[in-house]
């Protein structure tokens, strides 16, 4: 039964670190291999030709035109690669925003995920309090951040906290403590 681990959360949170520290303990105590599919990697280059095209700019991730033509099939493509290496019997885990996605509850819905067989499906909402978030953002220099900055105002009203109440399907991971929390999360993916 392949497992799909998702860790979404807002830009700066730590999702991309946080899989890539983990995934060596899971292999480790599972015995099982997994496969990292960063959004990032696979799309960055293509999204940067794509939007530098489109705008002149080819580190824009965050404008209406980006959202409006590239996010869509960004995470089709995403999702499509998981679906493949699942039907394989491999396990996954993706990290991406996927902020849309979990605020409809559609991570764990089987008619969206179209997974087939026995799916084992953890989805981690990785968060930090919206000031560290845009510090590191900051501090980490990323020129797909620059929209993000130059727009802050803008890009902040898409952010959001989902409550445990609300959306009980999520595992919330305080980002900002991670040394102190990572080995329960750890379990709790187990």
């Amino acid at each position: 039964m392949p497992r799909l681990i998702f860790f979404c959360g807002h830009a700066g949170t730590g999702k991309t670190t946080l899989a890539k520290r983990l995934i060596g303990p899971l292999m480790a105590r599972t015995g099982e291999s997994f496969c990292l599919l960063d959004k990032d990697t696979l799309y960055g280059g293509y999204s940067a030709a794509v939007m530098g095209a489109l705008t002149g700019d080819p580190n824009d991730r965050d404008s209406p035109t980006y959202l409006q033509h590239l996010r869509e099939p960004e995470y089709a493509g995403l999702m499509a690669t998981a679906r493949e290496n699942l039907a394989l019997g491999v396990n996954v885990m993706v990290v991406g925003p996927l902020s849309r996605e979990v605020k409809a509850h559609r991570l764990t819905d089987p008619a969206w995920l179209q997974v087939e067989g026995d799916v084992t499906v953890r989805v981690v909402w990785v968060h930090l309090p919206e000031a560290e978030a845009r510090r590191r953002i900051t501090l980490r220099g990323n020129p797909n951040d620059a929209w993000k900055l130059a727009h802050w105002d803008d890009y902040r009203t898409r952010l959001f906290m989902p409550s445990a109440a609300e959306y009980p399907e999520l595992t919330l991971f305080d980002n900002s403590a991670p040394t102190e929390q990572a080995e329960r999360l750890l379990k709790s993916l187990l």
